[in-house]
């Protein structure tokens, strides 16, 4: 045989393997979907599942509060099938806390963090941070057994799109960073970390661990809220802080999402609430001052 038959036919057979590999991959991440009851989002870098709150009517104030904005319960999942990270968000109310708490125990997921990411909400929720590593489908039934405990909506229908209500050209611009938007609500996703992050010695999947999502719900044409956490290294706290206090957002919370990572990631949570202009031109001055350019 040739040396040329001989590399076509190698070069077909790693296209074969590779194509096997996917999907073979994409079997499995449609399985974590089935244990989870809901359907895998590719986030750039690992699988999504979301599970939003919309058992839960959430105001602050006299705003009730858009389940898109901030009632996303989710898990991520990055690495292979068989060696995957997991990681997420649980949206919970007061009396989840308890039994969830214990279950993630039991089932051997780590807790990374427990806190608040909002101020003055009723009802009260909290928010866990959870952590796994280990086959894709044993980690997928581990939190199933956790998210059985409350009252999470599953299994999770995928939404028909639902057009914007409001100029997303003009939310974009002003933020300066494309996203997406359905009805009244618009998210986008800054990456303020410019470094490669590990944690227990593995490296960690930037747009599942250390993004900065942003999410702003337009009230009407005279007002806008938005919520969101803008994750940053230790020197871009203060400035974070300041920008935002400088434009009228109050920062509810800083705090970590992980535990044990290189270098030291830290979460900053606000609530915006005022003119839709000067709420876009705040978080652009908050981005901007995280190092967004």
């Amino acid at each position: 045989m040739s040396s040329t038959r001989r590399l076509i036919l190698a070069g077909l057979s790693i296209v074969a393997m590779s194509g096997a590999s996917d999907a073979q991959n994409a079997t499995t991440w449609d399985s974590v979907g089935a244990v989870l009851q809901s359907t895998a989002v590719s986030g750039g870098g690992y699988q999504r599942y979301n599970f939003p709150r919309r058992d839960i009517t959430l105001r602050i104030g006299d705003l009730t509060v858009s389940p898109a904005l901030a009632l996303g319960t989710w898990a991520g999942f990055s690495g292979t099938p068989d060696e995957a990270t997991m990681m997420g968000d649980l949206v919970l109310l007061t009396d989840e806390m308890k039994p969830v708490l214990s279950e993630l125990a039991r089932q051997g997921l780590d807790v990374n963090a427990i806190h608040n990411h909002l101020a003055g909400e009723s009802p009260s929720i909290r928010n866990v941070h959870y952590h796994g590593q280990g086959r894709a489908i044993d980690l997928a039934r581990r939190l199933d057994r956790v998210l059985a405990l409350t009252a999470t909506p599953r299994p999770v229908g995928i939404a028909a799109p639902r057009p914007a209500t409001f100029d997303t050209t003009m939310v974009f611009r002003a933020l300066g960073i494309s996203g997406r938007a359905q009805g009244d609500v618009a998210n986008v996703t800054y990456m303020l970390v410019p470094v490669s992050v590990t944690m227990h010695d593995h490296p960690v999947e930037p747009t599942m661990s250390f993004r900065s999502p942003v999410s702003i719900q337009m009230v009407d044409s005279t007002r806008a809220v938005a919520t969101g956490d803008f994750a940053v290294l230790g020197a871009r706290v203060d400035p974070v802080l300041d920008a935002l206090a400088g434009n009228g957002i109050t920062a509810t919370a800083v705090h970590s999402h992980l535990v044990g990572e290189q270098p030291t990631i830290y979460f900053i949570h606000f609530w915006a609430d005022g003119r839709p202009s000067e709420v876009l031109r705040g978080l652009r001055a908050a981005a901007e001052a995280g190092g967004f350019r």
